[in-house]
């Protein structure tokens, strides 16, 4: 086994939108690693709600407290991304136990495609464990309220989403 490639964690995602579980495995991750990288994908195939460059700027407005985190979009193959960011570190989130068979999919892929770097998964605190956000998208589109789920200017964002939609 040879040295650490870098001290450099890449979070990726679509963040559609950004969650607080997501906001607290951040700032874990930020204790871990000298720096983490969030990496909002574009994602056309899964059709995100948000643009990429709103959900780029409500992940930096919601991790502007971390000072050794930058975000980033990319519409590239992810282990591209990783390889041009030289990160070293995949972070992955695990809510339960029904997330691991894909999660434990993708790191294998991941170990093909880029075998210098290494997965590593993280469970959300208890309090976040149930937070996704395709349900805080569903929640808010319906009307309810998603605040205790998401920063604020999340919740805002996607009402006023759905208010442009209905245009």
């Amino acid at each position: 086994m040879s040295a650490p490639r870098s001290r450099t964690a890449v979070y990726p995602g679509t963040f559609d939108p950004i969650t607080n579980g997501h906001v607290d495995l951040v700032g874990r991750a930020s204790l871990l690693f000298e720096k983490v990288i969030v990496g909002v994908a574009e994602s056309p195939a899964k059709g995100p709600t948000l643009p990429l460059a709103l959900r780029v700027d409500l992940a930096r407005e919601a991790l502007a407290q971390f000072p050794n985190i930058e975000v980033r979009g990319f519409a590239s193959l992810l282990a591209h991304f990783v390889r041009e960011v030289e990160g070293g570190v995949l972070l992955r989130g695990l809510r339960a136990v029904s997330d691991f068979e894909y999660e434990f999919q993708l790191a294998s892929m991941n170990r093909h495609l880029i075998p210098e770097v290494e997965t590593l998964f993280l469970a959300p605190a208890e309090q976040y464990g149930f937070i996704s956000s395709s349900l805080v998208r569903e929640i808010s589109r319906l009307g309810g309220d998603v605040s205790g789920f998401v920063p604020a200017a999340v919740a805002d964002a996607l009402q006023a989403e759905w208010r442009r939609n209905e245009k």
